[in-house]
């Protein structure tokens, strides 16, 4: 492997609902002296893309419905997040107190449907929502860059979840573009020469739980990596949807 490289994008701004990210990231990589390649891969944090597309909702808009005041009532959440979280639940997982995991509509397990309030903005009753459209918002992004800079590098969209069985959250994909976001390796041999028989690596996650150790996840402002030097198998057709396990073979629900 050639000499890998993660460089933090300083000097992002705030971002706010209607921002150019791919400006925003462009002149964050001249002011650092970088340009940006078509081998290179860009981790962006989920906030700011949720920011840029105004993902917001402040609380004292919503009004709680039946099953937001019963789950409310178990988790001993604010009613009013409880049913913002159920705007983007298919279905409820776990229900305990200060605990609510649910399935996105995107097919992720994560608590709280990934609504949050940190680093969020000053508004005490503001929360922010997942993109609609994480892999959408990914493919956008990279082609917005291409326009820019004339490179069109892969795109992974990052956020915090949580593992069974794991303390502690770790970094995530939750959409990308221009990358297989799994290598297999079945069938290749190891040290010994023995072919590998079930391996598969969640290569993009590797990648997202990287980049998350460079951004921070409090008040380091840092929400933009560009990878440098790392290979990966380039693909167009592809989606963070790859990477969830199908139902019948998940042993955890």
């Amino acid at each position: 492997m050639t000499d890998l490289s993660f460089f933090p994008l300083a000097g992002i701004p705030l971002v706010k609902p209607g921002d150019d990210l791919g400006v925003l990231i462009t002149e964050s990589m001249q002011a650092a002296g970088l340009r940006l390649h078509d081998r290179d891969i860009l981790v962006i944090a989920q906030k700011i893309v949720s920011k840029a597309e105004n993902r917001y909702v402040r609380l004292r808009d919503v009004i709680p419905s039946p099953r937001g005041l019963e789950l409310a009532g178990i988790t001993g959440k604010d009613p009013r997040l409880v049913e913002v979280i159920l705007w983007d639940t298919a279905e409820v997982i776990r229900a305990v107190p200060h605990v609510l995991i649910v399935a996105h509509h995107l097919g992720f397990i994560c608590a709280n449907a990934g609504v949050d309030h940190s680093n969020v903005g000053p508004e005490k009753d503001l929360v922010l929502r997942l993109p609609a459209d994480p892999d959408g918002s990914a493919q956008r992004l990279r082609a917005r860059l291409r326009e820019l800079t004339g490179a069109a590098p892969a795109i992974i969209i990052n956020d915090s979840h949580g593992r069974p069985w794991r303390e502690g959250t770790a970094g995530v994909v939750i959409g990308l573009a221009g990358l297989a976001p799994l290598q297999d390796l079945r069938g290749q041999p190891d040290l010994f020469g023995t072919p590998l028989q079930i391996t598969t690596v969640g290569f993009a996650d590797q990648i997202a739980a990287a980049a998350s150790l460079v951004m921070g996840q409090a008040d380091e402002g840092l929400p933009a990596v560009l990878v440098r030097g790392l290979p990966y198998q380039p693909a167009e057709d592809v989606s963070a949807q790859h990477i969830l396990r199908p139902p019948e073979t998940d042993l955890f629900r």
